[in-house]
């Protein structure tokens, strides 16, 4: 989880090789009006997220519901959403939180040319991002490193979890 340009995708698609799992791409699961909505510019509304949110948690109820473990990406930006998405899986949740600066996170969104996030929605990200360090079941790791660092610095915090 993070906000855009954290390299989630990358990381969680590391994640899941690396446990020999299921990747999810929570950006995937957005509804159409969300997707328009960001790529002119416009930040979303917690109204915009529930929906996603909760089609987030079905999918992870439903793989641990028959025992399977996934890796999603999603930004999880704020306490309620991860609580959400807690309540929504129905059994054990982790969080990677992926953690940089502005000026590393707006260097990578500028570098990018395929996603829809625009770079001038960084800033709204930011705000609304409440930082989840120190919650129950969140693992965070900075993000001034290569993927494969980030993901083996990410596998050894969830290995501590338990």
């Amino acid at each position: 989880m993070g906000v855009s340009g954290s390299g989630k995708s990358s990381v969680a698609e590391g994640l899941a090789a690396a446990l020999g799992v299921a990747f999810i791409e929570g950006d995937s699961l957005h509804p159409a009006g969300n997707v328009e909505k960001m790529s002119r510019g416009i930040p979303l509304t917690d109204e915009d997220r529930w929906p996603w949110l909760d089609t987030i948690g079905r999918a992870l109820a439903e793989s641990l519901g028959a025992g399977k473990t996934v890796v999603v990406s999603c930004s999880a930006l704020k306490g309620a959403y991860r609580d959400r998405l807690r309540r929504a899986a129905g059994g054990p949740l982790a969080f990677v939180f992926l953690k940089g600066s502005r000026d590393l996170l707006m260097t990578r969104m500028a570098a990018r040319h395929d996603h829809f996030m625009p770079a001038s929605l960084l800033d709204s990200q930011l705000a609304t991002l409440e930082d989840p360090s120190g919650e129950p079941g969140v693992v965070t790791v900075g993000i001034d490193a290569s993927v494969a660092a980030i993901v083996a610095a990410a596998l050894d915090g969830l290995k501590a979890l338990g």
